[in-house]
């Protein structure tokens, strides 16, 4: 478990903006969603969306969460969120339809999560968009959508 004990600044200041978003197109952004229960607290543990567990002590505001940058280095960033993840629960019915949903999320740079042989998309937009990608998939029945 890493320690983290100072910020670097928010997801939205101008000096980081266009960091993170280059480094969210590589891969190396990791968010950690915090529920209800954490907000207002100064330490805490939590664990990313890439599965990493963080020992977290916060500096200033401990109420104020959301886009909190907790590490920037050349090749990794941490980012703090208030609440739960908006998700995309889908499931392939066959070996090709697995491919082509690995595909897309891949190729797409969707922020997903695997349980058993399910694919957890981690939202950044409206479902919808996501869908119109894999629609033929849909359609045929090749990717069932398990929740949304």
């Amino acid at each position: 478990m890493e320690t983290i004990s100072s910020t670097f600044g928010w997801e939205t200041d101008p000096e980081l903006a266009d960091q993170l978003h280059k480094m969210e197109h590589d891969g190396h952004v990791e968010r950690i969603y915090l529920g209800e229960t954490l907000i207002g607290r100064r330490r805490f543990r939590a664990t990313s969306d890439r599965g990493n567990e963080y020992g977290i002590i916060l500096d200033g505001d401990p109420a104020r969460i959301d886009g909190r940058v907790l590490i920037l280095e050349p090749d990794r960033a941490v980012v703090l969120h208030q609440g739960e993840p908006e998700t995309l629960t889908l499931r392939a019915t066959d070996i090709e339809a697995g491919i082509q949903l690995g595909w897309h999320a891949g190729h797409l740079h969707w922020r997903v999560r695997f349980d058993g042989d399910l694919v957890v998309v981690l939202l950044d937009g409206p479902a919808e968009d996501y869908l119109a990608r894999i629609s033929p998939y849909v359609t045929a029945g090749q990717i069932a959508i398990v929740s949304s």
